[in-house]
């Protein structure tokens, strides 16, 4: 469901457009970037580990083994109105999809080397707050990505509150806890207007692959410079 609103958010006409994108920590998925490529000219995808470039790579140069995608690309097709246009989708991604870069949030510069033109958007889905050991870490984080952003750009950011832990299969993985007055406090601080912020509570029915208590759903715009 977090990802219905994150997808929707990026679908409906309305501010949130332009000229580039950039995803921060896109993991080896595309989801987050199916209804972003009607909104824009560029998408530059990112992660930290080689692996998760070299998944987005071959799925981008349709590679043997690349994962398919095709359910999740008619979901959102279907969200958008545009049924049975599933290839066109996939075509229109694929070539708006300019860059797959490495990034690495707690650099200044989280493409270090590479400096990019400040984009108009940037999305951010469970990345910050995996790669953060504190709510110090988690701040510079956001001040860090923050600088590829031009003043009156949009964040949109998603992930989860009260979470620890969570399962990759058998594999363990920590997380930051983050709840609601923190995150806004952090955005603030960071010179971020929150829009939306919008939280869905955690479903008892839900495995216990996490402990999260429910997912946030943040549109932000940053400041115009003084």
């Amino acid at each position: 469901m977090c990802q219905r609103i994150f997808i929707s958010q990026l679908s409906k006409p309305g501010d949130v457009k332009g000229d580039t994108l950039i995803d921060i920590g896109s993991g080896p998925t595309i989801y987050q970037l199916l209804s972003a490529c009607e909104n824009f000219k560029e998408i530059v995808a990112s992660d930290y580990t080689d692996r998760n470039r070299q998944e987005l790579e071959k799925w981008l140069k349709k590679e043997p083994g690349a994962f398919d995608w095709t359910p999740v690309v008619k979901y959102v097709c279907e969200l958008e109105g545009d049924r049975g246009k599933e290839a066109e989708k996939e075509a229109k991604l694929r070539k708006t999809i300019k860059q797959v870069l490495k990034c690495d949030i707690h650099k200044s510069n989280p493409m270090d080397p590479i400096i990019l033109p400040p984009a108009d958007c940037l999305i951010s889905s469970l990345c910050l707050e995996a790669a953060s050991k504190d709510q110090n870490t988690y701040r510079l984080a956001l001040k860090n990505i923050s600088s590829l952003l031009k003043p009156g750009g949009h964040l949109v950011l998603s992930g989860d509150l009260g979470c620890s832990f969570y399962m990759v299969g058998p594999t363990r993985f920590s997380c930051l806890v983050l709840r609601e007055e923190f995150l806004r406090e952090a955005l603030s601080e960071t010179g971020f207007s929150i829009q939306e912020f919008e939280v869905l509570f955690r479903d008892d029915n839900v495995d216990d692959s996490s402990d999260f208590s429910g997912m946030y759903f943040i549109l932000a715009r940053k400041e115009e410079a003084v």
